[in-house]
């Protein structure tokens, strides 16, 4: 049951999501390139700072961070073998039935509509850039991230394409 005096931690959850995913290698920066180079042939004015900021203004939205720090800790707890099986071998073995990856890279895009979804799509199956590194990484647990930062690019993506419609 919800404790009605409970305040949301939206900077924590924040600051948790920045943190893990730096701590994992992940420079904001190159998320905000793939967005602008997916984006710029649509917008050909549109520079790496703008989509930078869009970028942190979409790492700001709480369903965005309630689904990547689920995805990043489960990433986490099945490195270090904390899951119970069967979930610790699926998770870890980033078994491609599993799609529950997927799902939450999908709420994630959805945020921002059709054209999100779409963008996410377009990137899980091309793996472009540092998405495309954590997909072929096989000493760590990549299960989850590979899809989320795929998400955070098409809400990006989808940002901007709204800014500008």
């Amino acid at each position: 049951m919800e404790t009605k005096n409970f305040k949301y931690p939206d900077t924590k959850a924040y600051e948790f999501v920045i943190s893990e995913l730096k701590k994992r290698g992940v420079d904001l920066h190159e998320l905000s390139k793939i967005a602008c180079h997916l984006q710029e042939q649509f917008i050909p004015q549109l520079t790496e700072e703008e989509c930078y900021q869009e970028l942190n203004n979409v790492l700001h939205k709480r369903e965005l961070l309630n689904n990547v720090m689920v995805g990043l800790e489960l990433d986490r707890l099945a490195e270090e073998n904390q899951l119970k099986e069967p979930l610790l071998s699926i998770v870890r073995n980033d078994a491609g039935v599993f799609g529950v990856d997927e799902s939450l890279a999908l709420q994630i895009a959805d945020i921002y509509g059709t054209i999100g979804v779409t963008n996410f799509g377009y990137l899980d199956r091309v793996k472009y850039g540092i998405i495309k590194k954590f997909d072929e990484d096989k000493g760590h647990v990549n299960t989850f991230i590979d899809d989320l930062l795929g998400a955070i690019v098409a809400a990006t993506c989808a940002k901007v394409a709204h800014k500008y419609a």
